[in-house]
This record gives C-alpha cells, structure tokens and sequence, in this order.
C-alpha cells in the first residue's frame, strides 16, 4: 500500500525537479488525460468471438495458453472490460472485431449489420467509452485456403468486400452514435506458404477489392479507414499479398490511414523510426502496439526500450492529433484482465515519460549542433523521478497505485472468473 503523503511529497519534489528543467507537469498531466488507448476486445476471449460458423482461428493466428476464466459471452467480455478500465488512468477507447457482435443463431460475414452491435454501442455510451472496428478475414471457412480479398474466385472475393462493405457501415453508426470517428482497421491475412510465381496478380486483386469496399463516401467525422501490413504470417512465410509497400502505397494513393504493427516487420525493424515518415504521406497513422519475440507473437507490451522510442516519436514530433494508439497482443497463459492492465498501463507511463522531457531544449541543442549536451541531457532524463509523477497521475484519476492494481485482479478472479472456470469445467 502506498502512503497518500509519502506520495505527495514525492510528487512535489519530482514536480519541482521537472520545472526546473523547464517543464510544466501540471499541463503534461492534463495534456496525458486527452490521450485514449484503444483497447482490444479479443484479448479477453484469445480471439474466439461469438459467431456460431464453428471455423477455427486460422490464417496465421494461434493463442496458446489456458488460463481459467476466458469470457465466454458479450456480457462476460463487458464486464472483465469495465474492471480493466477501472485499473488504467485516463478515459480510453475499444477495439472490437466483427467476429464480435451479438448474433443470437449464425449470421455469415456477408449479412452483419449495425443491429449485431446495438448491445455494444448501448454499452459504450453508458460507459462512456468509444468504438472502434475491424472486419474479420478470418475464421471462417472461406478464408481456409489463406486468401480472402485477393482470392482468384470472383464469388469468393465478392463475399469478402460485401463483409468490409458492411462493416464501414457499421463502424460509421458507432461514429454516429459516439460523436467522434470510429477507426475502421482492415488487415488480411492473404497469401502464400511458399515462394509464388505470381507476386503481381494478387496485389492487383486486393488493390481492386478495397477499392470496390471503399467507393462508397463515408464521412470521416463518422469512420476513418485504415490498412495494415504484414511481414509474413504462419502459412504466409514467403509472402504476403499486404506487404508494408503494399499498403504504404495503397494509403498514400488513396489518402487511408496506415497501421503500423509492432510485430508486423521483420525482427530488426522498429515502428518508431517509420511514424514521422509515413506521416509525411498519409493523414493520421493507427499503431498496435505489441511485443514481438523473435517474430509476430503478440506478447504483452511492457515498458521496454521500443515502447519508450514509440512514445518519445509521437510526443517529439507532435504527432498526438494524428496518431491512433490501440493494442494488439493476446496471451491465454495468464490472466487476462491483468494483461489488459498491464499493457495499457505500460502504454499511458511511455507517453507520460515522454511529455516530461523537455523536447525544445533537447531539439535546440541540435538546431545548434550541441550534440555533447543533446546526449548528455537525454541520458540525465533517464534517471529522473518520473515513477513519483505517475503514482499521482494514478491516484487523482482514481485507479490503483503501484501494484494495488493486482489486488484488485485477484479479488476479481476469486469471486467472478473463478466460477467460470468451474461452470466450464462441469459443463
């Protein structure tokens, strides 16, 4: 338990170390409190969704682990949502797929429409939380052979852009209803175990059918697409229909946001170093931030080096009003909500690091060529108190400070996934 004035007078002390470096903590804090992490739905059910097609995850995915308490129903995932929120400072968002809606019998991806998420968006608005989405290429037996957008069949293909048809019409009703623009994230897992002999004609299938998906106007105050790349994928070793070139000049041409995948290059690669770039280019970037290991593995983010340089490029390059932060990991082998604290609450303390750092002083060291103090300054700023700043960024916005977070998990699993694990058990 940390002691309230212990921790004010922490703060203070940090507080006053930060200004005389010029920084202004009070506004980084209330400047931190306008930025929301999106939230992803699948790490609380190990992407299973609620559909009833009984297709396996497939097209590259697998989530292993079997750890008890896996929601099982949209009420379930709501509620083990809510007691997350309750742990991350801050006001944040949801990312739901469309494997996610409320179908009550078997609705094929072809046929969704808003009224499969009328429960979802009864819920953000009473929560206060806002939506965003993703069609689902996947999990369904007409993706079984690894292609979907680019398939060779035009019927196969068309059923393919007649789902991301439907699903900007329902993320443009979640923009509607929440009065800010629902991220609507396309990725497909199209493409070959081994070496093709024909790079080109898939592309140009893809290419044609997000055009046929995007025709229709939507507005951006309503829906803002995305496009997201991939390196390689289980089944898709030696290539990948949306390459990063791909899709970096797909969104360019046709002015769509790029998502930028932690886990979606190659090992050596960093989205960090691509933000500024690919942000010359394109209107707005959407990051999932993941940890990769050794490949796309989708591990938990925690507070490492690459996490650090994400934020430090956003907050450097004042990117915050055109980048979209959601996450993107899930792990069955631990608890679930605690990898939904633990990621998010990594995410929020790398940005905070990052707006504490005073970026004029550091960027005017190097419009003077100063670099001896550039490096110097940027290596003091890694031992500064910026630990004390967030436990008081924690307590005033009301969620557990420190590691009182876990508590809180394990009560909750005690008296709610602890009961799911034996309903599921006896079943």
């Amino acid at each position: 338990m940390v002691k309230s004035a212990n921790m004010e007078t922490a703060y203070r002390l940090a507080h006053e170390r930060y200004e005389s470096l010029g920084v202004d903590v009070d506004d980084v804090i209330e400047r931190l409190k306008n930025v929301a992490i999106s939230l992803h739905c699948w790490q609380g059910d190990d992407v299973a969704g609620f559909e009833d097609n009984g297709s396996e995850l497939g097209s590259g995915l697998a989530v292993t682990g079997n750890y008890p308490g896996r929601a099982r129903t949209a009420d379930e995932l709501r509620q083990d949502l809510q007691m997350a929120y309750s742990l991350i400072p801050g006001d944040h968002r949801l990312n739901l797929h469309a494997c996610y809606g409320e179908f009550h019998g078997q609705v094929d991806r072809d046929e969704i429409g808003v009224a499969h998420f009328e429960g979802w968006i009864q819920w953000a608005k009473e929560q206060g939380v806002s939506l965003d989405f993703n069609p689902t290429f996947f999990a369904h037996e007409k993706a079984l052979d690894g292609f979907t957008l680019s398939h060779q069949d035009a019927g196969v293909r068309q059923f393919w852009i007649d789902h991301g048809i439907a699903c900007r019409h329902i993320a443009a009703e979640m923009g509607k209803a929440q009065g800010n623009p629902c991220i609507n994230n396309f990725w497909v897992p199209d493409g070959y175990k081994d070496t093709p002999a024909d790079r080109k004609s898939p592309r140009e299938r893809l290419a044609a059918s997000l055009d046929q998906i995007f025709a229709e106007p939507v507005s951006n105050d309503h829906t803002l697409d995305a496009v997201e790349c991939k390196l390689f994928g289980i089944g898709s070793e030696s290539y990948v229909v949306g390459s990063h070139e791909f899709y970096l000049g797909y969104a360019i041409s046709r002015q769509k946001l790029l998502c930028l995948d932690a886990g979606h290059f190659h090992p050596t690669e960093v989205i960090s170093d691509k933000i500024s770039s690919v942000l010359m280019y394109v209107p707005e970037v959407l990051l999932h931030v993941s940890r990769g290991v050794r490949w796309d593995s989708d591990h938990v983010v925690t507070f490492n080096d690459e996490l650090q340089a994400i934020a430090h490029e956003i907050v450097r390059g004042k990117h915050l009003d055109r980048v979209h932060i959601g996450l993107d990991f899930f792990d069955a082998s631990i608890n679930r909500i605690a990898a939904w604290a633990v990621g998010t609450r990594n995410v929020v303390k790398a940005l905070l690091m990052a707006m504490l750092e005073p970026t004029e002083t550091l960027q005017q060291f190097e419009r003077d060529g100063d670099y001896t103090s550039r490096l110097a300054m940027m290596e003091e700023l890694k031992s500064m108190p910026f630990a004390a700043v967030w436990d008081y960024y924690c307590q005033t916005t009301g969620v557990p400070v420190g590691a009182e977070w876990l508590d809180k998990v394990r009560e909750y699993e005690s008296t709610t996934l602890s009961s799911r694990a034996s309903q599921t058990a006896s079943a």
